[in-house]
């Protein structure tokens, strides 16, 4: 991994979690993938394997010298749960160390309750306990901002929510580690560990869907504001004559004429019903892929906004890379054909270039996003996840 690498206390469990995403690695490679020196790496791992919990495995080929032999895990380090909260359930899996998703559920929910923590409570209370793994923690990702991910205090106006203790209720009723954040962050966090924030230090997550949102890497670590709302693309406010004829649409935030009330899913369908009569967004990409014009201007015309906002945060954050995930990129290549354009046009000669990679997408990526809170935590040099970062490194050191 790219970026600034675990120190202290963050270096055993970094290296078990490397192992864990990346499978048996050389202890030079691990120096190198953690950013740590090879004297540091042959102390820590020499006692890891004396615990029992890494082992040497076979040896290969090497540029010269003698072969290198590659270490492995001796065993399973356990697993994380992964929760992402929405308006009507809340889907749960539970994520190996190395990224695989073992099990995934859904339940249904309704945040808008007087005892909606409690229930949610009750609901990872009784997916930890039908666990038979050593469980490292539960990550748990809202569409909302999130004060930190240690104390998990979280504002979200589409759950109704508005300094809602997340994190203190829940590990109470789970009596594990819990980590908190806005789900698109958590994304980002999915990537650092298992997807291109590998090879790089600096990218954007950005998603499209119900919301707009924006998970920000820098210097490999999730940058989140001084509130724990950095990322809120969707609330830029942009200004069209489309759609509804020419009046600001309302958000979700209270606001109006805010890019997500043009581009959201909400959004799209209003503009298709004004425009065509279609009442859905099944309905709108089922058009659009069976050759409708109108269909397919309006995802041209999103995509047109959604360019020009992006590159104003393409100027400001400078990253290496941009990722497109969420449900709406089932229609991209409708989206596309006003995306592009708009982009490039929209960027600094010097930033035209930047690399946007379109990742295929399933319903269980934001819950096993929430899960990489948990599985990121021997990586987390920026304390953001406090001590409950700090209780699951020594789950995982436990092992």
């Amino acid at each position: 991994m790219t970026g600034q690498g675990p120190r202290g206390d963050l270096v055993p469990s970094g290296i078990v979690a490397l192992l864990g995403t990346r499978g048996p690695t050389s202890r030079t490679d691990i120096a190198r993938g953690l950013g740590l020196s090879p004297a540091t790496v042959t102390q820590v791992t020499k006692d890891l394997i004396a615990r029992g919990v890494v082992e040497e495995l076979e040896s290969v080929p090497s540029n010269g010298g003698r072969p290198a032999r590659l270490l492995g895990l001796v065993s399973q380090a356990g697993v994380a749960l992964g929760a992402k909260v929405t308006a009507d359930h809340v889907a749960v899996v539970t994520v190996e160390l190395d990224g695989t998703v073992r099990s995934a559920r859904s339940h249904p929910y309704d945040p808008g309750t007087s005892d909606a923590l409690g229930e949610l409570g009750r609901i990872l209370a009784a997916e930890v306990a039908s666990l038979d793994d050593r469980l490292l923690g539960v990550g748990v990702g809202v569409p909302g901002s999130v004060d930190s991910q240690a104390s998990g205090i979280v504002d979200a106006p589409t759950l109704s929510w508005q300094a809602a203790p997340v994190g203190p209720i829940l590990r109470q009723a789970v009596g594990t580690p819990v980590l908190v954040d806005n789900d698109v962050n958590t994304l980002a966090a999915a990537e650092r560990l298992y997807g291109i924030g590998r090879e790089h230090s600096a990218y954007l997550v950005v998603t499209i869907g119900r919301g707009i949102g924006c998970g920000i890497v820098v210097d490999g670590g999730i940058y989140r504001g001084a509130n724990g709302g950095a990322g809120e693309i969707g609330h830029i406010p942009v200004w069209t004559s489309g759609g509804s004829g020419g009046a600001e649409p309302p958000c979700t935030c209270g606001s109006t004429g805010c890019l997500e009330a043009y581009i959201g899913a909400d959004g799209l369908v209003r503009t298709a019903r004004a425009r065509c009569g279609i009442e859905s967004l099944e309905e709108l990409l089922r058009a659009a892929t069976n050759g409708s014009t109108e269909a397919r201007a309006i995802y041209a015309e999103a995509g047109e906004l959604l360019g020009r906002a992006l590159a104003g945060v393409i100027h400001t954050v400078d990253p290496e890379v941009v990722v497109l995930l969420g449900e709406g990129v089932d229609g991209w290549e409708f989206w596309q054909t006003g995306f592009e354009p708009s982009f490039r046009r929209s960027l600094l000669p010097a930033r035209k270039g930047v690399p946007l990679v379109v990742e295929p997408w399933t319903e269980d990526q934001w819950a096993r996003g929430a899960a990489s809170l948990v599985l990121g935590s021997p990586f987390d040099s920026a304390g953001n996840g406090g001590e409950q970062s700090r209780l699951v490194r020594a789950r995982l050191g436990a092992s």
